[in-house]
C-alpha cells in the first residue's frame, strides 16, 4: 500500500514539476511491485498525473485574474485569437477531448501547457479530466508493457 501511495504522490509531483520523470519512476516500481499488474500501476500513475494536471487547469482559469494577462487580452489581436480558440474548444467538445487525449498519450504538445490552455479557454472539465486520466493511463501502460517485455516483469 505504501508503494501505491508513494507512486500516486510522485505522479502528482511529476505533473507539477516536469523535471521529475514519472515514466522512469513507474518502470523502477514495476520491477519491485510484483503484486501489481501493469494496468493497476498505470492507473495509479494516471490518477496522480490527472490530479496534478487538474491543478494546472485551475491555474489557467485563475490566470485571467492577473492584471498583466488581462492587459494583454485587451488587445484586438489577442481577443480575435482567444475567441477563435474558445469556439474551437468549447464549441467542439470532441475536438477539445481529442487534443487533450492526444497530448496525454504522446506528451506533445506538453500536457501542462494544454492543461493551462484548457482552463483558460474553459474547456469542459469532465472531458478534460477523463481524457487526461485515460490518456495518461494508456501512456504509462505502454511504458510498463515495454519494461515487462525487456525484463520479464
Amino acid at each position: 500500500m505504501k508503494l501505491v501511495i508513494g507512486t500516486f504522490l510522485f505522479s502528482v509531483a511529476s505533473a507539477l514539476l516536469p523535471i521529475l520523470n514519472v515514466e522512469a519512476y513507474l518502470a523502477a516500481v514495476a520491477l519491485k511491485a510484483h503484486n501489481l499488474s501493469d494496468w493497476q500501476l498505470a492507473a495509479v500513475g494516471g490518477g496522480g498525473q490527472s490530479v496534478g494536471k487538474i491543478l494546472w487547469y485551475f491555474a489557467g482559469i485563475h490566470s485571467l485574474k492577473i492584471r498583466w494577462i488581462r492587459q494583454k487580452m485587451d488587445t484586438e489581436k489577442w481577443q480575435i485569437s482567444y475567441e477563435k480558440w474558445h469556439e474551437r474548444i468549447v464549441g467542439r467538445p470532441l475536438f477539445a477531448g481529442a487534443i487533450s487525449f492526444g497530448s496525454a498519450v504522446t506528451g506533445f504538445p506538453p500536457l501542462a501547457v494544454i492543461a493551462v490552455l484548457a482552463g483558460t479557454l474553459r474547456m469542459n472539465f469532465t472531458i478534460f479530466m477523463v481524457t487526461v486520466f485515460v490518456g495518461r493511463t494508456i501512456r504509462f501502460w505502454l511504458v510498463l508493457a515495454g519494461v515487462s517485455m525487456l525484463f520479464g516483469h
